[in-house]
């Protein structure tokens, strides 16, 4: 009997189909050009020329949200992926030769762990310089431990498996041993919390935007957003608010997948 799909899967992977449908066809969807400043109608609210009003730049919200949605797609998935790697490399190799190689690995660990993530993050970002790029790369260099850990767990245990010990009997390399045929045994938890981490990284990505070390104006983001329209909070609510929305939302949607691809697996996100 086929198990039935968790509603948390479809509702998440309805989510972030939709902002995929935002980012491919921003050029086609959003009604103006995100950049395009019109003087004339800076801080109008809501309307039928602009639904989520304009900035005090006079660009349409609503364009800005959309367009948006190719940048901060990109963070969550680029975010994740890089130190999905390279957790993953790590934490099968020291796991599976265990002995020095994981006491070493293990006290890395131990040293990043040390510093609070967000501190450490801004710190290799200030040195680097603001931009997308220095933001994936401290991603990849903090944020690997986690998927390292998960990884390392499982494969102490697999390689004690009648299957490990019969490839190794086999003459198997040790490099096809770890990556053909205990890697893809022991990923399952890491998928499922890769999805819970992009939300993580999400935010991480509009806080730093939002600090002014992210991505750079005028280019359309939600943390850029956010930030441009703290000044006018309270005398024009929808700068900030319909971004806001849009992080929200997108973070929801990453959440959900977790939890149904959790529920769906037979694993806790």
């Amino acid at each position: 009997m086929t198990r039935a799909v968790p509603q948390p899967l479809l509702v998440g992977g309805g989510l972030l189909l939709f902002f995929l449908v935002l980012a491919v066809g921003a050029p086609v969807i959003a009604p103006y050009d995100p950049i395009y400043q019109d003087v004339a109608a800076r801080l109008t609210g809501p309307s039928a020329a602009h639904p989520f009003g304009t900035d005090n730049f006079g660009r349409d919200i609503l364009s800005r949200v959309i367009w948006s949605a190719r940048i901060d797609l990109q963070i969550a998935v680029l975010g994740v992926v890089f130190p999905f790697v390279i957790g993953t490399t790590a934490g099968t190799i020291a796991g599976y030769f265990g002995g020095l190689t994981d006491t070493l690995f293990m006290r890395l660990v131990d040293i990043i762990l040390a510093f609070p993530f967000l501190v450490l993050m801004l710190a290799i970002i200030a040195i680097l310089g603001p931009g997308l790029a220095s933001f994936y790369i401290a991603m990849a260099l903090v944020g690997w431990v986690s998927y390292a850990r998960l990884i390392r767990a499982q494969i102490l245990v697999l390689r004690q498996s009648d299957f490990a010990m019969a490839a190794k009997s086999l003459g198997f390399s040790h490099v096809r041993i770890m990556f053909r045929h205990l890697l893809p045994n022991a990923m399952i938890g890491s998928i499922v919390f890769s999805m819970s981490d992009a939300v993580l990284v999400l935010l991480n990505g509009a806080a730093i935007s939002y600090l002014g070390l992210g991505v750079q104006p005028p280019t359309a983001e939600w943390g850029i957003m956010v930030a441009d329209g703290q000044a006018f909070i309270s005398s024009a609510w929808w700068i900030a608010t319909f971004p806001g929305l849009a992080i929200v939302l997108l973070a929801f949607g990453f959440s959900l997948l977790a939890d149904g691809l959790g529920e769906k697996l037979g694993v806790r996100a």
